[in-house]
């Protein structure tokens, strides 16, 4: 598979889902799932990776649970019967937050990734290059379902004498922190530059066996820094923006504007030198009193990946970070409909924007 080749996104499906994956599951397709666990009676949503339209061949069936203090099952099914469920008793998705879920497809595993963290990996069962198309079932709601080609070789494989084709940032080794499963996301896995409907994937995180490798940042064509867009009709209760990137290894601060005209509606700005998260409202020019409590530590770390999701209410503006609610912030702009940019800007690299 080469840049070309890589389809694009599904946009706002809706669930019920089934979608082709043009040439099959290929060893080095990323696919990225983003939506929103709904509020509902029903327990569990699925994502499947199948033979054709029907369920009957399904190499990979990741069905999380919301029972039982809620778990991930895991399994296959081949000619119409399921084989061993593979269960992770943990639950990394929250009923009524948004979600970020990554499927990379090695040659002997998938290897998924939740919110920008490593989650899980599934053994192939058959061979994944029968799988040409997918499905998501259940108990959530979808906003982008993209593709990206992670085999594009941009770093040589030897570790000493490294060179890249682009300029590369490399963070201080994390010391303590507990490493990925070997393999996940290899050195030779880097980001495309090429961007679809809106959408670019970058590379989560890449792994040596030694010595650890943190992300590797690369300029977005796509993407300039600062980022400005139209949010079509403005903002109104029910209306919700995601935000998906990476912080930059060496960030000072970033910020997320929606902004009505000249004014700053909403400016959600994290500030790495003071570890804080600052809200706030600007209009004719001037700034009003700042809003920085929070009720659980820092949501952004430098290096790694983010998922920002705002949903408009009536009365203020919803924020939830890597699908953990954050903060609400009341309007002070009262006239919602006039909030109709959005502006991303500071020490990141974005990758995903969906108004």
């Amino acid at each position: 598979m080469n840049v070309s080749s890589v389809q694009p996104p599904f946009m706002n499906p809706s669930v019920p889902f089934t979608g082709s994956i043009h040439g099959g599951l290929q060893e080095g397709l990323q696919i990225t799932v983003t939506g929103i666990v709904h509020q509902s009676s029903e327990t569990r949503f699925a994502v499947n990776f199948q033979t054709g339209f029907s369920d009957q061949d399904i190499a990979f069936h990741f069905n999380p649970r919301f029972e039982e203090g809620g778990y991930v099952v895991c399994n296959t099914k081949q000619k119409g019967s399921w084989g061993t469920e593979e269960r992770k008793m943990q639950m990394p998705f929250q009923r009524g937050n948004p979600f970020q879920l990554c499927f990379l497809v090695q040659s002997k595993e998938f290897q998924v990734m939740v919110n920008g963290n490593f989650f899980t990996q599934y053994s192939h069962r058959v061979p994944f290059h029968k799988v040409d198309a997918m499905s998501v079932t259940g108990t959530v709601g979808l906003t982008n379902i993209s593709f990206q080609n992670t085999r594009i070789i941009l770093v040589q494989p030897a570790f000493s004498g490294m060179q890249f084709s682009q300029t590369a940032c490399f963070p201080p080794k994390p010391k303590g922190r507990k490493s990925k499963p070997p393999g996940f996301w290899q050195a030779s896995a880097a980001p495309m530059t090429q961007t679809v409907i809106h959408t670019m994937q970058s590379v989560p995180g890449q792994m040596l066996s030694n010595p650890v490798i943190p992300p590797v940042m690369y300029p977005s064509p796509t993407y300039p820094i600062p980022y400005f867009t139209a949010i079509p009709g403005g903002v109104f209760p029910s209306k919700s923006i995601t935000v998906s990137g990476t912080v930059l290894p060496s960030a000072q601060r970033f910020h997320i504007n929606l902004r009505s005209g000249t004014d700053i509606a909403f400016h959600l700005n994290p500030r790495f030198n003071e570890n804080a998260v600052v809200r706030n409202t600007q209009i004719n020019g001037s700034w009003g009193p700042e809003e920085r409590g929070l009720p659980q530590a820092m949501p952004f770390s430098r290096g790694q990946a983010f998922l920002v999701w705002i949903m408009c209410e009536g009365h203020c503006f919803k924020v939830a970070v890597n699908g953990q609610h954050l903060f609400d912030y009341y309007h002070r702009l009262k006239n919602l409909p006039s909030i109709n940019n959005l502006e991303v800007g500071g020490d990141l690299q974005l990758t995903h924007v969906q108004t």
